[in-house]
């Protein structure tokens, strides 16, 4: 069985904490109102380029491992400037 390095678990928590350094850092100001579009965009680029990579830049494969449309990718890949 091969042995994953970073769990489930261990994403959430990644995420909690750049949550938890974004809230510090507002030093009193208000959130932005598309916060989940933020984070979204912020997770959804490196998530495609790792993927991507990963199956060493073939998009069917790719859709594939993240359960999506090979066309959602695309559009996906479109909307963040990814070749």
């Amino acid at each position: 069985m091969i042995e994953h390095p970073i769990n489930e678990n261990d994403m959430a928590r990644y995420v909690r904490q750049a949550l938890s350094e974004y809230f510090q850092h507002l030093d009193g100001e208000q959130p932005s109102s598309e916060l989940y579009d933020m984070v979204m965009n912020c997770v959804e680029k490196p998530l495609l380029e790792m993927v991507l990579a990963h199956a060493g830049g073939k998009q069917t494969r790719a859709s594939e491992i993240l359960g999506i449309n090979r066309n959602t990718l695309r559009k996906k890949m479109l909307q963040h400037g990814i070749e």
